[in-house]
Parts: C-alpha cells; structure tokens; sequence
C-alpha cells in the first residue's frame, strides 16, 4: 500500500510539476519522473501497438418502443440485438454505439470546440485552473499520493448533471459556442445512457427501472475533455494509466484519426478501433455491482504518441453519492448468490483507492 504523503509533501511535489503537460509537450521535454512508469508499478509495460479489438457493435435504435403493429420479425431483430448486448457485456464490458440519433455533424462539433479550447493560450485556460486536490477544472488529475504516477495529458473536467450544481466559472467562456454545444452534447448523452439502462435490464430480463432507479432522480453525469499531447517517451508514459471506471456507465466520444485506447480481455491488452461517429461505452465498477457480476468493468489505458497529439470527451454517469447501491434483488438467487457488499459515493472512494494502488471493487466482494 502506497503511503499517504502529508500535506507538506504533496505541496513540494505539487510546486516541482510543470504547469501543463502541453507546454512540455510544446517545448519537446522529456516527461520529468512523476510521469515515468516505474518498473514495480502494478501496470504493466507500455505497448503502444497491440492488435485491435474486436469490439462488438450494438445499433441502440432497435431498442427504442415497439408499437404493437411492428412485424414479428423487427420483434427477433430487437431481441437478438438485446442478447448480443448481453454477451458484449458479461465478455467485453464495452461497445461501440451506433444508431444514437445523433448527427456526424454535431459529433464533429463537440470535436471541434474541445480542440479549439486546447488552443487557447495557456493563461485564459488557466483561468479555469484547479486546486491540486480539486476534480473540477483544467490541470492534472488530483493529488493524493506522493507516489501517484502522472498521466501524460491536459483535462478539463465539468460537473453537468445535476444542472443546479454546475459551477459555471469551471465552463469555458471561449471557444463562444462551448457551453452552449456541451449543453446540448450532454442532454443526446443523458438520453442514450437512459435508453442503455433500459435495454441492459431488458438483456438480463429484468424490470426496465432496475437499474436506473438505483441511481436515482438526480444523478451526476460528469464530463472530461481531453487533450493528450505529443510525448518523446511513449514506451514510458501513459495517456491514462490502467483502471477500470468508479462509474456506473462512461461514454468516450474519441478522436476521429488517432488511436491510443486500449482494453484488457484475458490478460493481454487490445487497442480499441475508431469508428468516427460511433459512440464507444464502458461499463465502470458501479455497474458491476448492480448486476452482481453479470457485467464487468473492464480494464483499459490510453498509450501516448510520439508523432501526434489526440483529444477525447468523456462523460460519466453516476449514482448519486448518497444513494447506496447493491446488486439487484432479481439478480441474487442460490445458483448466484450476492457478490458485492452495499456501498455508497463509491467513485469518490475508488478515486483515492487506485491511486494508491488499490482495488476498492475487491474489497466489496462477500
């Protein structure tokens, strides 16, 4: 277990660190040691070209209601569309969504204006700048370990949902049409995770609520734009270290042109593919917890690049923090009994824990 640094030490390494990932990246800097992958850190070597996932495709427009008068035959569609569902998430964890109504167009948008937030001088993006140990703003992610290894990457993080909680001196005033298109991104995200919940209780043929009445009336859903630079040590470094998400459901809108994600599947690890106006999702611990193991929180990282700089906008949805989640009853029987103790503010908890080293899904197992 890593320990703890006291505040004095926290603030001498937060004082050592650059300002930005960005500007090292700019200048052609090595990344100085905080950022290094040390050689007993339980990530294991950076491969930046593994082969690709075969990441299963799901075309979430089958799952919207069914009038009455539809043919049998959209009916089977439907089902087949649910069990593949199923079977990409007791096996992969994620998916690629297609059929989510929402326009290449705008998809480009969203691109669009994170890219041009990222261009802005570093002192009007610093205007948005957090406290070390804070999780909305622009800057690195926060500390809470003196041997915390760094990310190679610049973020800017929002709390979106509820609405009444945002903090809007955390959301960008330029690019001008920032606010206004992540508003509109995050209500088309809200409503594809709405129809998601309803078809992954469908898939386990539970009530179509099951799920969604576990993270309750005022959920958060928390968005993370990402920039990760160019870096002259890929085979040392990481965009994003390995973890699996404190979520309940993240999706990752990616970078039209350059890969960098990658998954975990039986030990060996897979760079995920670009399907430009797909939407890829994955399922974070919570989830895990709700279906009592039926689906899983998969493993996965982000490679940097030497050549060429990539961004992604991730937005994450999750219970409220005081709502105790548990599997669900239907999903406890003799032939599975219940795999995961209640817990609540669970992404909190695993944000520290990992950090640290460790696996706060392990220690909720019964």
């Amino acid at each position: 277990m890593a320990a703890t640094a006291t505040p004095s030490n926290l603030e001498k390494m937060i004082l050592t660190l650059p300002k930005s990932v960005q500007e090292m990246s700019v200048n052609g800097d090595d990344p100085p040691q905080p950022f290094i992958v040390r050689d007993d850190a339980p990530f294991g070597p950076v491969d930046t070209s593994p082969p690709l996932a075969s990441i299963p495709t799901i075309d979430i427009s089958l799952f919207s209601p069914l009038p009455s008068s539809l043919q049998e035959s959209s009916i089977q569609e439907t089902e087949k569309e649910l069990d593949k569902l199923r079977s990409a998430l007791s096996s992969w964890g994620c998916f690629q969504v297609i059929g989510h109504g929402i326009s290449m167009q705008f998809l480009d948008k969203v691109r669009e204006v994170t890219k041009k937030f990222f261009e802005l001088p570093f002192e009007e993006k610093q205007r948005y700048g957090k406290a070390a140990v804070a999780l909305q703003g622009y800057g690195l992610d926060p500390l809470v370990s003196e041997k915390q290894v760094l990310d190679w990457c610049d973020r800017l993080t929002v709390l979106i949902y509820p609405e009444d909680q945002r903090n809007l001196k955390y959301w960008p005033e330029k690019p001008q049409d920032f606010r206004e298109t992540i508003d509109e991104y995050a209500m088309n995200i809200d409503s594809v995770v709405g129809i998601l919940f309803k078809a992954m209780a469908k898939s386990l043929k539970l009530e179509v609520s099951s799920f969604s009445k576990q993270f309750g009336d005022r959920s958060v859903m928390q968005g993370r734009f990402i920039l990760y630079p160019t870096c002259t040590r890929p085979d040392q470094v990481f965009g994003v270290k390995p973890h699996s998400d404190g979520s309940g459901v993240t999706v990752l809108l990616q970078d039209k042109e350059v890969q960098g994600l990658q998954v975990l599947k039986e030990d060996q690890w897979l760079t995920v593919p670009i399907i430009p106006h797909a939407l890829f999702v994955n399922l974070g611990d919570q989830m895990q917890i709700l279906s009592n193991g039926a689906f899983t929180s998969p493993t996965h990282r982000v490679v940097t690049n030497r050549e060429r700089e990539k961004m992604s906008v991730v937005m994450f949805k999750r219970p409220e923090p005081e709502n105790e989640i548990e599997p669900v009853d239907q999903l406890v029987d003799e032939k599975r009994p219940r795999l995961y103790k209640k817990v609540k503010n669970y992404s909190a908890l695993n944000y520290e824990c990992f950090q640290k080293g460790l696996v706060l899904l392990d220690t909720l197992k019964i």
